[in-house]
């Protein structure tokens, strides 16, 4: 009974955290000159960098219907689908892991938020750069798992899209016991930060800067975690010791 009831009431924050999320995200689109500016501005960094490779990834996907599929799914699919599967098996078996997922998510949120708010950037698809948006003019799945009237369309920095799945596999690689979840925590972090530049929804310093984010989230979470433990550990007082009786020296012989 009591595991229920943690699991309710784990989903009722969890629930809420991204209900304010989306709310909130929703509810502070910025300026789309400015952000289109400050994409432009990204795009110049980039290049300055060595670090613009977007056109080189996106190109191929818009030109192939099968490599278009296979980023959208990755996109979609492998976001919160892959979120609420990995928070749900590890509240039920692994709660040390969930917290952390948990906390480490929410840090990360409320900083994300803040930056779409101060910065926003749009994303390649709306930068006026020339990519094509396979998500939305292919598939139908991500307008029923996030609606478009809950996104910023001008929040491509950070991209907490790829930075979550980060957070989601350090939490499946440090609970799974089988050799094919480890394999998945390592590897759909990597596929999602390709995917979302191969379907133009975000740069590489987007995707850079998310997983930063996200890491700071994941220290703070440890941070949390200690001091939660700290103050759930029993005190414990030892009683002085009393006084031993004297002992008298060896090979003494009393008088």
């Amino acid at each position: 009974m009591r595991t229920g009831l943690w699991v309710v009431k784990q989903a009722v924050v969890v629930v809420s955290a991204i209900a304010a999320y989306f709310g909130v995200r929703g509810f502070t689109e910025g300026s789309a000159d400015e952000a289109v500016r400050h994409a432009s501005n990204i795009v110049e960094w980039e290049q300055h960098l060595g670090l613009y490779v977007e056109k080189a990834l996106a190109e191929p996907v818009a030109s192939s219907p099968v490599l278009a599929t296979m980023a959208n799914w990755v996109y979609i699919w492998g976001h919160w689908p892959v979120i609420t599967a990995t928070m749900l098996w590890t509240g039920i078996w692994h709660r040390k892991a969930f917290v952390r997922l948990r906390d480490a998510m929410i840090v990360s949120g409320l900083l994300g938020m803040m930056i779409f708010v101060a910065y926003p950037v749009a994303p390649p698809r709306l930068a006026g750069l020339g990519f094509v948006d396979t998500v939305s003019e292919r598939s139908l799945s991500y307008r029923v798992l996030q609606p478009p009237a809950f996104v910023d369309q001008y929040a491509a920095m950070p991209s907490l899209h790829a930075g979550w799945n980060v957070l989601v596999g350090i939490a499946i690689v440090s609970s799974a016991s089988s050799l094919a979840l480890r394999v998945f925590g390592l590897v759909m972090p990597a596929l999602m930060a390709v995917a979302v530049m191969a379907t133009a929804n975000h740069y590489v310093l987007d995707v850079i800067a998310g997983v930063v984010l996200v890491l700071v989230g994941h220290l703070a979470a440890l941070v949390l975690g200690r001091r939660r433990t700290r103050r759930l550990r029993p005190r414990t007082t030892t009683a002085p010791a009393e006084p031993a009786d004297p002992v008298e020296p060896v090979g003494r012989v009393a008088r």
